[in-house]
């Protein structure tokens, strides 16, 4: 029987919402092995996420820009070499590449560890460096199904999936002074997520104000929009089309300050996007808009209920629709409206 692993190391370096749906992962492995030692490979922008949380040993940056830039940049060939030299003296015994990208997979192998866990449709060739290919189930898959997978194929025993995601003290704090500043009540307000590194992932910011229009006076919760200072454009155009109650902090949270106010919103409106998924991953009342982004394989993970999206569910294993008619411009503020009222369990009058 072989010795538990001692030394692992995640790879798993983006996106924001695919990182939530891999914390499982990580926690199923800290349950299966309890003294091992845990390391994730993460881009720093992101690495706040992971701050405090108990299943993890550390951190280890990936400077995805500066390293893209290696081959000719004499700096970035140095920071390059400098983290596979880390990945080597670190001495893992067993890499679980959940990327599968070809360069998480060449630093899987770069890094010297025997054991290197990876998908078998994993793209760019990266599956020439894995020693243990892990297939989906035929269908569409949900990822962290398909991560939970991988991991119990590296000796998970329990496979039960735990969401945990640390709030910050300082970040809580943080946020509830911008709140008081704001004059709004710490536990009684809406969470709207009007942005996606996607454009084509928005649901029109229009529909999001008529669904204010709708929210705020039957609920009575003021609206708070969060977001990064570059959508500040669209949060103003939001602010302009409705007379309702919004505060606007976008640019105004940085990513654990972000977990804390979702951490305490009574209800979160949100495109496909990473905000939404930590909200999923929070465990509070959730819409969710899917357009191209086939649902089946990223809804928030046992609430099938949080979706709104034109044939969610009847897709086949496809990643990413063409059909015109899954277009976000296709759900209707009713159809928000309906899962917003049963998520705060309301009757719903369209």
């Amino acid at each position: 029987m072989r010795e538990p692993w001692k030394n692992i190391l995640i790879i798993k370096p983006s996106s924001l919402g695919d990182i939530v749906l891999a914390l499982p992962a990580l926690s199923a492995l800290r349950n299966s092995f309890p003294d091992a030692k845990i390391s994730w490979l993460i881009r720093p922008e992101f690495a706040p996420l992971l701050k405090n949380h108990p299943h993890l040993t550390e951190t280890i940056l990936f400077e995805r820009n500066l390293l893209a830039r290696a081959w000719y940049n004499p700096h970035a060939f140095a920071e390059l070499r400098s983290l596979v030299q880390r990945l080597r003296n670190e001495k893992f015994d067993t890499v679980i590449d959940l990327q599968g990208l070809f360069r998480t997979a060449f630093l899987a192998k770069l890094s010297g560890c025997p054991v290197r866990f990876g998908m078998k449709n994993a793209r760019e060739f990266a599956g020439l460096f894995y020693t243990h290919k892990i297939s989906q189930n035929s269908g569409s898959m949900h990822l962290v199904d398909y991560y939970m997978k991988i991991v119990k194929s590296a000796g998970v025993q329990n496979t039960d999936v735990q969401f945990i995601l640390p709030v910050d003290a300082e970040a809580a704090d943080s946020v509830n002074r911008l709140l008081a500043e704001y004059n709004v009540d710490r536990n009684h307000y809406a969470v709207f997520i009007l942005g996606s590194a996607h454009p084509d992932k928005c649901w029109p910011v229009e529909n999001f104000a008529a669904l204010a229009d709708k929210i705020s006076p039957l609920f009575h919760l003021p609206i708070v929009l969060a977001g990064a200072k570059s959508e500040r454009t669209v949060t103003e155009k939001l602010r302009a089309l409705t007379n309702v109650p919004i505060v606007d902090f976008a640019g105004l949270t940085n990513l654990n300050e972000l977990v804390a106010l979702l951490k305490s919103a009574r209800l979160v409106v949100s495109n496909d996007t990473g905000p939404g998924h930590i909200a999923a991953a929070l465990d509070r009342p959730l819409v969710m808009m899917f357009s191209w982004s086939n649902p089946a394989r990223i809804y928030p993970y046992g609430r099938k209920n949080c979706v709104a999206a034109v044939d969610p569910y009847t897709r086949g294993p496809q990643i990413k629709s063409c059909d015109p008619k899954h277009n976000v411009k296709n759900i209707t503020v009713d159809d928000v409206f309906a899962k917003v009222c049963e998520q705060l369990e309301a009757p719903f009058n369209g």
